[in-house]
């Protein structure tokens, strides 16, 4: 029986690692505001594209301008990662919103309202 190649999932968790530890240092484009935490890397087979999940919490204004300062420094990014992991070629990385922190914060909120009693307001679904 082979082992299934693992190499992929390796790859995408170091990446989260290094883009994480380029947040702690500081971004020096100034339309990156707010908290943004990376919560997934999706990596192809062929380690060729790297898609960045990020959430970014702030207004709308500022996480549109946040996402604008991360695509224009995902170059500079990608030859920081291939550097860092010592790979041949270093994949594109894309950055995509995840919204899962502020969903599982709204649930908590209904939870609470919930348990205190209160009627949640309704929401229309999207």
């Amino acid at each position: 029986m082979a082992l299934t190649n693992r190499r992929p999932d390796r790859v995408a968790e170091a990446i989260r690692e290094e883009v994480a530890g380029f947040f702690a240092d500081g971004v020096k484009d100034p339309r990156v505001t707010g908290l943004v935490t990376v919560t997934g890397v999706e990596l192809t087979r062929d380690l060729r594209h790297a898609k960045v999940f990020v959430s970014v919490l702030g207004s709308d204004a500022e996480v549109k301008e946040t996402f604008e300062g991360l695509a224009s420094i995902a170059s500079h990014l990608k030859i920081r990662v291939g550097r860092a992991l010592r790979l041949r070629v270093a994949p594109e990385i894309e950055f995509k919103a995840d919204d899962s922190i502020a969903r599982a914060a709204r649930i908590e909120t209904l939870l609470a309202q919930i348990k205190d009693g209160k009627n949640p307001p309704e929401e229309s679904s999207d």
